[in-house]
């Protein structure tokens, strides 16, 4: 019955992968014009063998699908064949190899396992200088008759490769050459990225097309103050909107209808994906994970680069940073295919590896960013330190490498999806915190193609780089105070003249806002407060772009009749209202008073419903109200809180602190989903929820994928 078992299981997990395209030397034209489709098929298992258990790690584990072998010793495997666990008698029609290491198999069997990048006993785990190779025929071997085939290269213990090695396509560019994934041998210095396309250069007369810049807006908390009073805290609020998405367009009423691109074109992007693939990944979760990487590899476009590092005990790249051309996309969809699960949690090795491939890179795309997928806790790096009573806080600001967190110039974003309920969601929002980027609880199996729909929907729409905001006193009694700018460094002047806030890049139509505080002193006339201006550069053009600032005035009439508060300033407190009663009450409930923090967000709930904006009935402030209903929800009980309710407070700070839409678990309202969402990202989520079911479910029956487009917008 267990044999049976895990012969189902091991089904289950193989008809689950997906994207697997032909190999390129036997590849057939596409259907498809674009050339951009590929088959969605289960992996066969490998000529000659008998059963699919050739396909599964030889290292078991406790939390892997490897098959468990005898406790009984050696002797044990000289009457049955260690993989397929049948009978090895003489005479029954199977030829048998006795290894180096004196252990005996089934030919069939372990030339199907050493073909498939295992190349050290299932056994002893004693490696081989020679292996069984059934290759094809030859005029040296005109039956096929099985010959045995000196090798020399690395095992990593804990994978085995589903795919063969792929041909080489071009011989005039080496890489394009994809050695078995988790098994090939990695160069010291990862400076084998593939070049960049030139042809992908935008031209001179297309960078100087229409201008379209970021927009700035300010809104004082009142119109006018009555000229005798003063204000101590006098709110102001900065609002920030990126050029939209690029469109081919006409511009300067052209009779000729001559078309440019938007100077605003979005930028290539370097993407390096960090998947975890240890023993708790196995089965579906792995399946699901490789059909959303699937469907990042195909949103790619040419003038793209991508990378993928597994990781479980250790780390490996399975191929250098390429470019997601046909054949780049063919490559990457094979090596993703060949993953299999098994092992520790090792993130931060992950990382590490995922930092060094950035920094060693030949070449640079004006955009780069790294994904991580992770539903463990890292075993390796990060422990408690036991100096008192209690454990103290884990650094987990270890776990990511100094090159990835230096200043807002050289931060690489980190975009963290934690899956599942064992997750360590504190390390996992630490991480997206520590390098700029965000942080997603994935609740359901079923939602991780959607949340990296959302994600490269974002990444691939890149319009603002190193964005800088300034803010200038400009009447002489006017002082700064307090800038709350989320996660985003902010400063001010010692003599409270002037303050700045570091935003970095932006989205397609992103929108950021801030509150600033300041004095406002008695006046008999208008008053000018701040001046606001902005610098960032252009991703395309790497131009600087500085946009003249606004001037924040208020009138100053003897008698102000009535005071009506900006909706618009009102709306913003409601949400930083929000956001600190969400980090309220997660403190409460790490110390285990979750009474206490079901009542600060009640109370906050309360007070954004008697605010302006609630009385009106303004959209962000019910979609608030439903997030801390949610989340006192997921604080009902130490069990759920501990299940779900953390990651899911953890990931709604995450999106309220950079003002990025997050994916945050389930939620009864789709208004809560759509916060800061820009039309880029709807766009890509909208085609990953438009896949055809065959593509979207991993159900065996349906097996064909639906084929993207390359890019979110041309080029």
């Amino acid at each position: 019955m267990g044999s049976r078992w895990r012969k189902a299981k091991l089904a289950l997990g193989l008809n689950l992968c997906v994207y697997v395209p032909k190999a390129l030397d036997d590849a057939s034209p596409s259907d498809d014009p674009s050339g951009r489709s590929s088959e969605a098929a289960v992996v066969s298992p490998p000529s000659g063998t008998s059963d699919l258990r050739a396909l599964m790690p030889t290292t078991p584990t406790p939390t892997s699908s490897g098959l468990r072998l005898s406790k009984s010793g050696s002797r044990s495997f000289k009457k049955t064949c260690a993989i397929c666990l049948a009978s090895m008698k003489p005479g029954h029609g199977h030829a048998l190899f006795t290894a180096e290491c004196s252990h005996t198999f089934h030919f069939h069997c372990i030339a199907a396992n050493v073909k498939h990048g295992n190349h050290v006993c299932p056994v002893c785990r004693a490696k081989w200088k020679e292996i069984p190779f059934r290759g094809p025929p030859s005029s040296e071997n005109p039956h096929g008759r099985a010959r045995v085939n000196p090798i020399n290269w690395p095992q990593d213990d804990g994978y085995v490769s589903m795919l063969r090695q792929l041909p080489r396509v071009d011989s005039s560019n080496r890489h394009h050459h994809l050695t078995p994934p988790l098994h090939s041998s990695e160069p010291i210095v990862f400076n084998d990225d593939e070049s960049l396309d030139s042809s992908s250069e935008t031209p001179k007369d297309m960078q100087h097309g229409c201008m379209r810049t970021v927009e700035i807006k300010t809104y004082p908390e009142f119109s006018a103050i009555q000229q005798s009073v003063s204000e101590e805290n006098f709110t102001i609020l900065i609002h920030l909107k990126a050029p939209c998405a690029p469109t081919v367009e006409t511009c300067g009423g052209n009779p000729l209808g001559n078309t440019h691109l938007s100077k605003t074109s979005p930028a290539p992007v370097d993407l390096v994906t960090v998947l975890d693939v240890s023993g708790s990944m196995a089965g579906t979760k792995l399946a699901l994970l490789k059909r959303a990487v699937g469907f990042v590899i195909q949103t790619l476009g040419p003038s793209d680069r991508l990378s993928v590092i597994a990781f479980s005990s250790t780390a490996c790249r399975l191929f250098p940073l390429r470019r997601m051309s046909e054949s780049g996309r063919q490559q990457a969809l094979q090596a993703v295919n060949s993953l299999t699960s098994g092992g520790g949690t090792n993130i931060a090795e992950g990382l590490r590896k995922g930092a060094k491939l950035i920094e060693d890179r030949r070449e640079k795309n004006p955009v780069c960013s790294v994904i991580l997928l992770s539903d463990g806790q890292d075993t390796y790096t990060v422990t408690p330190t036991f100096g008192g009573a209690r454990p103290t806080q884990p650094d987990y600001r270890s776990l990511v490498p100094s090159s990835i967190r230096g200043g807002m110039s050289r931060q690489i974003p980190v975009h963290v999806f934690g899956f599942g309920a064992d997750h360590d969601s504190e390390s996992m929002h630490s991480i997206s915190e520590t390098s700029g980027g965000t942080f997603s609880f994935i609740e359901s199996e079923g939602a991780i193609q959607d949340a990296f729909a959302r994600c490269i929907g974002g990444l691939l729409s890149v319009v603002v780089q190193e964005m800088h905001v300034g803010v200038k006193c400009v009447h002489p009694g006017v002082h700064l105070g307090l800038i709350k700018s989320g996660s985003y460094a902010n400063q001010v002047a010692d003599d409270g003249q002037s303050g700045s806030v570091d935003v970095g890049d932006l989205y397609a139509d992103e929108e950021r806002d801030f509150l600033v505080s300041v004095n406002v002193p008695p006046a008999c006339e208008e008053t000018v407060l701040l001046g606001v201006s902005c610098a960032y550069k252009d991703p395309v053009s790497k131009e600087t772009v500085n946009v003249e600032g606004l001037e924040v005035k208020i009138s100053r009439p003897l008698v102000v009749v009535e005071r009506m508060m900006s909706m618009e300033v009102d709306r913003q407190r409601n949400r930083l209202r929000a956001a600190e009663a969400m980090a309220e009450a997660r403190a409460a409930a790490e110390r285990g008073e979750l009474s206490v923090a079901v009542s600060i967000l009640e109370e906050c709930r309360r007070t954004l419903s008697e605010s302006l904006a609630g009385r009106l009935g303004d959209q962000l402030c019910q979609a608030l109200d439903v997030e801390l209903r949610e989340t006192q929800g997921r604080m009902a009980s130490r069990q759920r809180y501990e299940a779900s309710g953390r990651a899911y407070v953890l990931s709604g700070l995450s999106s309220h602190s950079w003002q990025r839409a997050t994916t945050r678990g389930y939620s009864g309202d789709s208004s809560l989903l759509q916060a800061y969402q820009t039309p880029s990202m709807v766009d890509m989520l909208q085609r990953s929820q438009t896949m055809s079911p065959a593509s979207r479910h991993p159900n065996p029956q349906m097996r064909q994928a639906k084929s993207f487009p390359a890019r979110l917008q041309p080029r």
